[in-house]
């Protein structure tokens, strides 16, 4: 028993022991060794030395920003076509695939039957209208009085309704083109029975095409109108380009995203709709603006921060940034023209560092 306390009091004297030398070492190290001031407190590196830094001058430039986004591609103008009658199909009058015209006859539906009614009803008008004339005579002799006259004329009134009508169903056995532009697969044959559920093909308009996409919030302020967009699709290496046409009038409130829609000619049909689609989008150019280095900004528990060197000490700054490019960041506040912001050694750096300047060239 006895040997055992021993082995525990031992190996509880040389855990104390460690840790006591490491305290010991730390205060060292943050002291920049015995008698000496570290950078950390104000003092200067290894040696009595300042930190050597590289930095820049903050100076003002026109910044014209653009962000990169994702969209998709959509048809300018899309319908799924189908009939609104139910009949057989007696005619197919387009290729798969294909352009048409708009007003163009793409299908025909069986209309016998519906021939047959306005033949009917137009034999029935002719009538009518012939004992509305007599009527109209008999009326000037005084031979039959104004309501016997104005039951033939409402007779009449009612088959001329009729024929309308009828000729208004006829019409619905074509289908036609609502707009110029290309048909895709058909799912119909000659002689199948369709019905207003039946779809019958797509008809796409793609030239020009739509880039739909959407752009966070905190850029709208910066959007203008007719906005130049280039973009990229996946297995081209050709950049595209379009204009801002429309601009939806809120913002998403589940996403803070507002939706936009350009214009691209597509003359070429190289641009499917339904593709992906790389987008980059000019916003306005800001006058007067600050950009500094992005590795130079810190972030912090309450926002950014920069190093800055005043008399030859790092001062730290809070900033408030914006757009950032691919390899600077746009400083709405928090720093002035002529400071010296420091772009290196921001991990080793503290508050009245004594710092060594090297400023690069433009």
């Amino acid at each position: 028993m006895k040997k055992r306390y021993i082995f525990y009091l031992v190996l509880a004297l040389g855990l104390a022991y460690l840790v006591y030398y490491r305290i010991t070492e730390n205060k060292k190290i943050e002291g920049g060794g015995p008698g000496g001031a570290g950078p950390g407190k104000g003092g200067k590196g290894k040696g009595g030395a300042p930190l050597n830094v590289d930095g820049i001058i903050a100076a003002t430039s026109d910044f014209s920003s653009n962000i990169d986004i994702t969209g998709s591609i959509e048809a300018n103008e899309a319908v799924t076509l189908r009939s609104e009658v139910a009949g057989l199909v007696t005619g197919i009058y387009f290729k798969e695939g294909s352009n048409v015209s708009k007003g163009a006859a793409l299908v025909k539906i069986n209309d016998r039957d519906i021939q047959a009614q306005l033949r009917e009803v137009i034999t029935r008008q002719n009538l009518s209208a012939s004992n509305e004339n007599r009527a109209k005579q008999l009326l000037a002799k005084g031979a039959i009085s104004q309501e016997e006259y104005d039951t033939s004329l409402a007779e009449l009134q009612a088959l001329k309704s009729q024929v309308q009508l009828i000729r208004a169903q006829l019409a619905k056995t074509t289908i036609i083109a609502p707009f110029s532009g290309k048909v895709g697969l058909r799912n119909i044959s000659m002689g199948e029975y369709i019905t207003p559920n039946t779809t019958i093909a797509n008809l796409l308009s793609t030239n020009p095409v739509k880039i739909n996409f959407s752009i966070p919030e905190k850029y709208v302020s910066q959007l203008k109108s007719n906005s130049d967009i280039s973009f990229n699709i996946d297995g081209s290496n050709k950049t595209f380009s379009g204009k801002v046409f429309a601009i939806e009038p809120g913002i998403n409130q589940t996403t803070r995203t507002l939706q936009i829609k350009a214009l691209a000619q597509n003359a070429s049909g190289e641009l499917l709709p339904g593709s992906f689609a790389k987008v980059k989008l000019s916003l306005s150019t800001i006058k007067d603006a600050i950009l500094i280095p992005t590795e130079a900004v810190i972030p912090v528990l309450k926002g950014k921060v920069v190093y800055i060197s005043k008399n030859g000490k790092a001062q730290q700054m809070p900033v408030e940034t914006g757009t950032r490019t691919a390899d600077k960041i746009l400083v709405l506040s928090g720093l002035n023209v002529g400071d010296t912001v420091l772009t290196t050694g921001a991990m080793a750096l503290k508050p009245d560092a004594d710092v060594k300047v090297k400023i690069a060239k433009k």
